[in-house]
């Protein structure tokens, strides 16, 4: 090693370029999942584990975006029939009978006989 160095011409970031539409981080993954994946890269002959792990968290975000979409449909969804439903309670709809019942309980069974089971 040399005693003295001379940094003049130095720059400071990184020694290679992010590209665009990366970022650099530093992150601490378990040692076994670490070695997960530099298997998984070994066993196919090549390639990078960072790229395997970031195609790995791109696949979950995408099912948990469809996931949270598909919740956020239902909520809308149950948002819609509540609504519709405190409509109703506050002004009920006419059902064309002035939202009385036109039938006793007993013409109700003879119209709908009750099965008896065998």
């Amino acid at each position: 090693m040399k005693k003295k160095y001379d940094f003049k011409m130095g720059k400071k970031s990184a020694v290679l370029p992010v590209a665009a539409g990366k970022a650099r981080i530093t992150i601490r993954i378990d040692n076994d999942v670490l070695a997960w994946f530099r298997e998984q890269v070994h066993a196919a002959e090549g390639g990078n584990y960072q790229t395997l792990i970031n195609v790995a968290l791109r696949d979950h975000v995408e099912s948990q975006r469809e996931l949270l979409e598909m919740a956020l449909r239902q909520t809308r969804a149950y948002e819609r029939a509540r609504r519709r439903a405190l409509r109703d309670l506050r002004k009920p709809r006419d059902l064309g009978a002035g939202a009385r019942t036109t039938w006793t309980p007993d013409e109700l069974h003879e119209r709908h006989p009750v099965k008896k089971a065998k």
